[in-house]
């Protein structure tokens, strides 16, 4: 008998009757959630995707990371030089305006604000089908990951006691296997969610559509000006030298953001909008989209109506909750399959980051009790950094609409996100039980001064609509000239801290994100009573009570008023005047001379 000498067919699976996990569909967050077992566990894994072709042929959207899924996906899942290599590092996010009186057809109309400086943090632009292809072939390459696609009538029943049973078809055959544990990453399937009845509505009732274009649209040629005098724009000198398109770039209006997110040969756009203010039927097509942007944005015009569009998606309302995304059970629900808020700031990559790291903890939790004790944790802690996006996108998505309460909301949504998402996330200090129990504590004394603060800077936004304060020049503003900003990035350089050594950095930075919300008040309640001695009033700043914070311009004379004369003054640690003030034009002397007041070197003898 000759036997064959070829080798096995690497895309036919070999079923086995046990796995020690089952994970349901091969998206970002079941493929990261495999690779993270893979390298950190001894867990044999079945995969279950239910279309044939990984990556799919149609590309997909979801491309932008900020710095905590950046760490996870570079750091963790040690994909940094696939990322170097086959994705554009990312410049940080920037938000446009369009000045009233000018025509907006070119890039130096708009308005921006932008942190100048790249984060030590690095981020990056995914092209999710690339990133999603090479994280199967790597898992792939184990021989604890077994892969099965396209699976069929995929059914779980789960059992209390275990193993779970996942039943599928899948090679024109039915098969039964068991396992410790289920996860769930079928994204918008919702296996687990629909069958456990966890699917929940949240307030959040936005649209998108998006496409991709063929080439890089860069966005600083739509103008008329030649290249040498784009090179010399004196806004340079506090626009920066790095390339614009490198960043997510969000062109806003009241209750929507348009985005311009380069990959590799095209480049991804798309509208994200309140479902209440602009109707889907008007964007919900390629066509209908590129038409509205070129409308809305004239600089599109320049360029979008010529470009071939390679691929188009849209929802008309995408956002949703769960009511539980970890058991005891030893189930779960990563990714969009249990909980999605919204893409601005890109919080979905960094869910997907936080759940994985949870989940996987758990996984690796033999011991029953410990089991019990870790998911109610991981549940409550899952839920809380879910809930702490809502009010941002709930609450003041209006605030779109001004570059100035936008870049109040923005810095401050980002001193939050630094120091209580960011910080902990790059010391490994989630899955530390004692650090966790601490945080949530802290954390939810977090919630009710940002729901307030975000009630609060939406309703400045309506005032100054109904006001008419718009200027007529572009202006510019970097969000990092915020001084409480600037402390919370600052713990990106507090790494390998204990327990105990992190809870005092995460204090001062929850006294830091008090004193913030103090300034964006005494901010706000000065524009609006014209009077800038307010910011530095320190009876007035001391008397605010954050909790019950609500916007009356009548309650805010009289206060000032009570409060304010011949007390001492409230010294902040920085310009107070940097969100009030606009620079359209580099000030005469501004740059100085860098080698000013050194001695001359010697002259060789």
């Amino acid at each position: 008998m000759i036997e064959s000498t070829e080798a096995p067919d690497p895309h036919v699976a070999t079923i086995r009757g046990r796995y020690d996990v089952v994970i349901i569909g091969a998206g970002l967050a079941g493929l990261s959630l495999a690779r993270h077992l893979l390298l950190d566990s001894d867990q044999a894994i079945l995969m279950l995707e239910r279309r044939e072709e990984i990556p799919p042929a149609k590309q997909k959207v979801g491309e932008a990371t900020v710095q905590l899924s950046g760490y996870y996906f570079s750091k963790v899942l040690d994909l940094e030089e696939h990322l170097l290599r086959e994705h554009f590092m990312k410049y940080n996010l920037r938000f446009y305006w369009k000045t009233p009186g000018r025509g907006n057809r070119s890039y130096e109309d708009y308005s921006q604000s932008y942190i100048r400086g790249m984060s030590n943090v690095p981020t990056y632009q995914l092209d999710r089908n690339k990133i999603e292809g090479e994280m199967l072939r790597l898992n792939r390459l184990s021989p604890r990951f077994t892969y099965s696609a396209p699976a069929t009538r995929v059914d779980v029943a789960l059992s209390d006691e275990g193993p779970h049973r996942t039943t599928f078809m899948a090679e024109g055959r039915s098969h039964a296997v068991e396992s410790t544990w289920v996860v769930d990453t079928s994204g918008r399937g919702k296996c687990l969610a629909r069958k456990l009845g966890l699917a929940k509505a949240n307030p959040i009732r936005h649209g998108a559509s998006f496409l991709w274009v063929e080439g890089l649209l860069n966005i600083e040629k739509l103008t008329d000006l030649p290249p040498r005098e784009i090179r010399r724009r004196r806004d340079r000198a506090f626009l920066g030298h790095l390339p614009v398109w490198l960043a997510t770039n969000h062109f806003c209006g009241e209750g929507f953001w348009f985005w311009t997110i380069p990959l590799q040969g095209k480049t991804s756009l798309g509208l994200v909008y309140d479902n209440r203010l602009i109707s889907p039927d008007r964007v919900d097509t390629a066509e209908k989209l590129v038409t509205w942007a070129c409308e809305e944005f004239p600089l599109f015009a320049r360029d979008l109506p010529g470009r071939k569009i390679l691929a188009h998606g849209s929802f008309r309302d995408f956002s949703y909750d769960c009511e539980r995304t970890i058991s005891p059970s030893r189930w779960a629900v990563a990714g969009e399959a249990g909980r999605f808020t919204d893409p601005l700031y890109s919080p979905g990559g960094d869910l997907i980051s936080l759940y994985n790291t949870l989940i996987v903890d758990a996984i690796r939790t033999a011991d029953g009790h410990g089991l019990r004790e870790k998911c109610t944790l991981y549940e409550q802690l899952m839920r809380a950094l879910y809930e702490a996006y809502v009010p941002s996108y709930a609450v003041s998505y209006d605030v779109l609409g001004d570059q100035e309460a936008m870049t109040l909301k923005y810095a401050w949504e980002l001193t939050v996100y630094f120091a209580c998402y960011v910080f902990p996330f790059i010391n490994d200090l989630f899955t530390d039980r004692r650090f966790a129990s601490r945080f949530l504590g802290r954390f939810a004394r977090l919630g009710p001064m940002n729901r307030s603060l975000q009630r609060f800077i939406s309703d400045y936004y309506q005032w100054k609509k109904a006001a008419r304060r718009k200027g007529r020049e572009p202006l510019f503003k970097d969000f990092s000239e915020v001084g409480h900003l600037r402390r919370a990035e600052q713990a990106f350089y507090a790494v390998g801290l204990t327990a105990d050594e992190a809870m005092p950095v995460l204090d001062r930075q929850l006294e830091n994100l008090e004193e913030m919300a103090r300034f964006i008040v005494a901010h706000v309640t000065a524009a609006v009573l014209a009077d800038q001695s307010v910011v530095t009033d320190r009876a007035f700043i001391e008397s605010i009570d954050l909790r019950t914070l609500r916007f009356d311009v009548a309650e805010m004379r009289e206060r000032h008023g009570r409060r304010s004369g011949g007390g001492t003054s409230y010294v902040w640690p920085f310009d107070e005047e940097v969100v009030g003030r606009s620079v359209a034009e580099p000030p005469a002397g501004a740059f100085g001379d860098p080698w000013a007041g050194e001695e001359p070197e010697a002259a060789d003898a």
